[in-house]
């Protein structure tokens, strides 16, 4: 097994970890506060994706998971050995996209727990699957970048 598919597998156990801890020990929308008027677990359920949108759509999610979740795995096996970056942001797409998922299927709705408020703007609450997304996701548009820029440069002028 690729290390990246390992990389995955701790992100889905982090996520799903944090995710029970929340759910065993707070009362639906219970807050505690980390530090003030910034940081706070709340726990929280989110039934659609980002910031609620498509709420209750479970079977356009399990969908549109599994194609994903395919595509990742095309591309890990296509790419990923031969860019590190590249392979560390699908590893993170994968590892949360699974990790969402899981909360899907056995749930009907998304574990959220981190609560930021940043500079007066109360963040839609999140968890580590969306962390992992988000930051996979830039991970991924940067190694493209740098990758693109290789090519330039390697192309002979005209």
């Amino acid at each position: 097994m690729h290390w990246y598919y390992v990389f995955a597998l701790i992100i889905i156990g982090m996520d799903q970890l944090t995710k029970w801890i929340v759910v065993k020990s707070m009362e639906l929308g219970e807050q505690i506060t980390v530090m003030e008027n910034f940081f706070y677990l709340t726990s929280h359920r989110n039934s659609g994706a980002a910031w609620g949108i498509l709420e209750g759509q479970m079977i356009f999610f399990y969908i549109v998971t599994v194609i994903v979740v395919i595509g990742i795995i095309y591309y890990m096996q296509s790419y990923a050995k031969y860019d590190k970056l590249l392979a560390i942001g699908l590893s993170l797409i994968l590892g949360g996209a699974i990790g969402n998922f899981i909360d899907r299927i056995f749930r009907k709705e998304v574990v959220d727990f981190a609560d930021f408020i940043i500079f007066n703007y109360d963040f839609p609450i999140f968890n580590v699957a969306d962390s992992a997304l988000t930051i996979g996701v830039i991970l991924v548009i940067i190694a493209t970048i740098i990758d693109e820029m290789k090519q330039r440069k390697e192309k002979p002028k005209k």
